[in-house]
């Protein structure tokens, strides 16, 4: 999961039509209130593959999450919401990142940005699965080198991050996102349409059962990112720009149905837990009104500089916490046999300083020199 939160100057390039112009109050050099909600989310994602879901993690508890957490793990389940959280936070960064870019600056950016941690991942998971004590296992020599594309998915390879599955989804919107606005050129305008067609076309890609179109329009995760990217529009442009908040009262709307659709079950169905329509429901406007409070600037007092390393963490933390989690799990669960209520956090620390690591010793030094190298500063001419 993508997302580094950039210095931004909102500033009203175009008159907001249907009511006077807004000047644009000072904003901070970098919205740290978003990178702290960044890693709630991947904590809330980490909670849920954790505690929150059976399969592999059974396996390293030595038993059912249920069994270890009788209570916690039926609101742990709720977190693998944190994804919709992260592709609200995503519209709203992309937008803010691709605004004024040129489609090869914009794709230099999205690709340092995600492949130096992720390659080092993907390589790192399927080292520990091959250990022979390790009782994973790990994907073939062709599946790992298909996986250092981020194309697994499409190309049906065995994925060797569970979570990749997401990048799959913001690589697309970076797509659609960088054809219809990026190419021409951002501005207020055009990014109403782009928000009122993707939505538009999505239902109607929903509706007509068209398994290609649903692919590249992606109706159950396009809500999530209109949204966040009308919610930019509303930090760029005021908080009276009622265009960019009917952009975002759809999208809540419809967001709300398609997770409800996808994860809601009556009580009586056999599944590891429960989740009640209220309970998705409240997660999912969480999202959006977290990311409001941030985009109408009510969040700017929460400037604590540790939430920048925070920001920074998300990103690895995310790539590496299911897989290697498990073994951890393990070793300190069945073998170390600490307590549960122990594992848990120990287990998260584990995770996060490792994502350190990976930001301090490999994101740090590559991205500035992949994204050099990707969009090099025009030399001027003699």
């Amino acid at each position: 999961m993508t997302l580094q939160a950039t210095p931004t100057t909102p500033v009203i390039a175009e008159p907001v039509r249907g009511g006077p112009a807004v000047t644009a109050r000072p904003a901070p050099a970098r919205l740290r209130a978003l990178d702290g909600l960044r890693l709630l989310a991947a904590l809330m994602v980490a909670l849920y593959h954790y505690g929150g879901r059976d399969g592999e993690i059974a396996q390293a508890w030595g038993g059912s999450p249920a069994g270890q957490f009788p209570t916690a793990s039926s609101y742990f389940a709720y977190g693998c919401l944190g994804v919709q959280v992260f592709f609200v936070i995503s519209g709203f960064v992309i937008c803010m990142s691709g605004w004024g870019r040129t489609v090869r600056a914009f794709a230099a950016s999205r690709f340092s940005r995600l492949f130096p941690a992720y390659w080092l991942a993907v390589l790192l998971v399927t080292a520990v699965f091959a250990l022979p004590w390790v009782a994973y296992r790990a994907v073939s020599p062709s599946d790992l080198l298909t996986n250092l594309t981020m194309l697994q998915m499409p190309v049906g390879a065995d994925r060797v991050l569970g979570v990749c599955w997401t990048l799959w989804a913001e690589g697309r919107f970076y797509l659609l996102f960088a054809l219809c606005v990026v190419l021409p050129g951002a501005n207020r305008s055009r990014v109403l349409m782009f928000c009122g067609g993707w939505t538009l076309a999505s239902v109607l890609a929903q509706a007509g059962g068209s398994q290609t179109l649903q692919v590249v329009l992606m109706p159950q995760y396009a809500p999530f990112f209109v949204g966040g990217i009308g919610l930019y529009l509303v930090h760029r442009f005021g908080a009276r720009d009622w265009s960019a908040w009917v952009v975002v009262g759809v999208s809540w709307l419809l967001g709300q149905h398609f997770v409800m659709a996808d994860l809601w079950h009556p009580r009586t169905t056999h599944a590891f837990s429960y989740r009640s329509a209220l309970g998705i429901i409240a997660v999912v406007t969480f999202g959006f009104v977290a990311v409001a409070l941030v985009a109408t600037r009510r969040l700017d007092r929460v400037n604590w500089r540790w939430l920048s390393v925070a920001g920074a963490l998300t990103y690895p933390f995310y790539l590496i916490h299911e897989h290697l989690g498990w073994v951890a799990v393990g070793v300190l669960h069945q073998r170390l046999h600490l307590p549960s209520a122990l594992t848990l956090p120990t287990c998260l620390a584990l995770m996060l300083a490792a994502a350190w690591l990976i930001h301090r010793f490999v994101e740090r030094p590559l991205t500035p020199r992949l994204r050099k190298a990707l969009n090099p500063p025009v030399r001027p001419t003699r």
